[in-house]
């Protein structure tokens, strides 16, 4: 059943423009280092003509892709959503007090997260309460509460954009508990608020969409949304049956599936105004080989505005589980391997013939992105990270396990540039840790940093700047490895993971720091290390702080926060701040404004000295 009414025509002409490409795509050219793999298919997006090719083309293409237990075979995504850079937000009148912010992956796109500050307010999202401090006089100044009592609402995740006084609360479904049919067509996907926070924090407008929550970014004020979605289908597995049985039974279901159980519901709201909608057939694009399994819809939303409204919604059909953003470009980075293959095993293990298919999309201009180009290279992506947009060129990382497991994976970097609507591989290096897997990557400017990991950690640093002929130029191995890596002045690199023993065990967290000058010899030059502790970092670099002025870093670390002074030469603790009443893991951000360090928690806010992590102030959440 549908409901609301599909977009006007003269949106649908502008949604194909926005993405359908132009062409066949080139065959791309052999890179000289590159390993050896088959071509990959053809990833260009096109637009359907009508609904009903639409529909017969997601029909075909989840009939193939079916299982004898559904459509749902494939990864659960384990995705770190991370990064740095100091871009600060815009603010109206007189300048702020001096700030940290949000550690991002690219300066100019600002990341979601759960704690924002422009220097005169510090917003938090905690069990489902926004809450407001002034930092000057270190008092609340608003609270408010968006949580309700549903069971489906107590295992939300929620996460926070900030543009001057308005914050956009963005909710998913957390953690990998599974969602039935009627949660998504009720639209208890994807949450979207918008809150004033002129005076006291006041509800603008809501958004809801059938689907999870990937991730978002945020360029001045415009932010943009990715949602993936299933199809609602009615499989009745019957467990007595064979799997070419059931396999023929959910064929069935399928083909005699609406064109509303793909396209993605939504519903906003504006103070009394109600609004309902679903994606029409007309801005949906698919690659051509895509596998009717699910579906990506990218939202743009204008934080300066009044009302949320509809996100001018754009969909691919297509699976997607990792989003990079730059200030002017979009990158959807998702899976693609045999039809019934395994998923993957809790370790990382995948089959040898996934690939990962990337779509670029231009978001230079408010409004929806502007579909570019798509392309695939061998193996899965460790997190955004392994991504990285540079002069044009999209670098990429990934690891390609071994028909035999992870014994005989190993890793590569690839060069893709755009041709038409193809990325086309221009370069790429391969055999890096053969036997082991990719735990970070770091790239900056010409310079790729790749760190693989089994039982020793090699850390590799990479020559980028003749795309066509990327190179290692050294390696250092030591024990243990690192989840993060932070670029820090005067040719340094800080890693934050796990030490280990010889035989690959993990000993407890381990900060260290590289000296990276000398492409040919990276060093280590000091390292601190916590026996039997591990830190948020290491799975969500968004709690990492650096101050690159005083040296400070901020670390969560078990039940509290570490702080540590990094110079030209060592590492050094400077002290500990705690929170009353907090477990393990949950003391998880901080904040520096105007010289103070604020650390936040679900039990409240503490302002510190950073240079001891003395006491000034405690604000407990109520």
């Amino acid at each position: 059943m549908t409901r609301g009414t599909h977009l006007a025509a003269a949106g649908a002409l502008a949604a194909l423009a926005l993405l359908a490409g132009s062409g066949p795509p080139a065959a791309a050219p052999t890179a000289p280092d590159a390993p050896a793999a088959p071509a990959p298919p053809e990833t260009r997006l096109v637009g359907y003509e009508s609904c009903g090719e639409a529909l017969a083309g997601l029909r075909a293409a989840a009939g193939a892709a079916v299982g004898p237990w559904g459509l749902n075979d494939r990864d659960v995504a384990w995705v770190a959503k991370a990064g740095t850079g100091e871009a600060r937000l815009d603010v109206a009148a007189a300048p702020a007090p001096e700030h940290s912010t949000t550690n991002v992956h690219e300066v100019g796109a600002d990341e979601p997260d759960l704690v924002k500050t422009d220097g005169r307010r510090i917003v938090t999202i905690s069990q489902g309460v926004l809450r407001v401090t002034d930092p000057a006089t270190r008092r609340t100044t608003g609270r408010l509460d968006l949580a309700d009592d549903t069971l489906v609402d107590q295992h939300r995740e929620r996460s926070l954009l900030l543009h001057r006084d308005r914050a956009l609360v963005l909710s998913g479904p957390g953690g990998m508990r599974f969602r039935t049919a009627d949660e998504q067509a009720t639209g208890e996907g994807t949450r979207l608020t918008l809150v004033d926070l002129t005076t006291t924090p006041a509800v603008l407008g809501t958004y809801s969409i059938d689907g999870a929550l990937i991730d978002a970014r945020q360029s001045g004020a415009t932010a943009r949304v990715a949602v993936r979605s299933d199809p609602r289908l009615d499989f009745r597995l019957d467990p007595r049956a064979g799997d070419a049985e059931r396999i023929a039974a959910n064929r069935s279901v399928i083909a005699s599936a609406p064109i509303d159980a793909w396209l993605p519901a939504y519903e906003w709201s504006a103070g009394q105004e109600r609004h309902h909608g679903r994606v029409g057939c007309e801005r949906l694009s698919r690659p051509a080989d895509a596998t009717g399994t699910s579906l990506v819809t990218v939202l743009s939303f204008d934080l300066a505005a009044e009302r949320i409204g509809d996100g001018d919604p754009v969909s691919v059909a297509a699976d997607a589980a990792t989003l990079y953003g730059t200030a002017n470009s979009l990158w959807l980075a998702g899976e693609r391997r045999p039809v019934h293959r395994p998923r993957p095993n809790f370790w990382g293990g995948r089959p040898a013939e996934v690939s990962t298919v990337i779509h670029q999309f231009d978001t230079a201009n408010p409004g929806p992105p502007r579909y570019l180009a798509s392309g695939s290279v061998p193996g899965w992506l460790v997190n955004q990270y392994a991504l990285s947009e540079w002069q044009g060129d999209l670098r990429v990382a990934t690891t390609v396990d071994g028909a035999r497991g992870r014994s005989t994976s190993e890793s590569a970097v690839y060069v893709l540039r755009r041709q038409g609507g193809t990325l086309q591989q221009v370069g790429a290096v391969s055999g890096l840790g053969p036997g082991e897997r990719i735990h970070s990557v770091r790239f900056l400017g010409g310079i790729g940093y790749v760190v693989t990991f089994r039982q020793t950690d090699p850390l590799y640093a990479l020559d980028l700047t003749d795309p066509t002929k990327p190179r290692v130029t050294g390696e250092l191995k030591i024990t243990g490895y690192s989840a993060y890596l932070h670029p820090l002045p005067d040719g340094r690199l800080l890693g934050v993971g796990q030490e280990a023993d010889r035989r690959g065990r993990t000993q407890g967290l381990q900060v260290s720091l590289f000296d990276v000058r000398d492409p040919a010899r990276p060093l280590r030059l000091d390292r601190y290390h916590v026996p039997r502790a591990w830190s948020a970092v290491e799975f969500d670099p968004h709690a990492f702080l650096y101050h690159s002025e005083t040296g400070l870093v901020a670390l969560p670390v078990d039940r509290g926060v570490r702080l540590l002074r990094v110079t030209a030469t060592g590492i050094g603790e400077l002290g500990q701040v705690t929170h009353p009443g907090v477990g393990e893991g949950t003391l998880n951000r901080a904040v520096l404004v105007d010289g103070t360090l604020w650390t936040v928690s679900a039990a409240g806010l503490r302002a510190s000295d950073p240079t001891n992590g003395r006491s000034l102030a405690w604000l407990p959440a109520t």
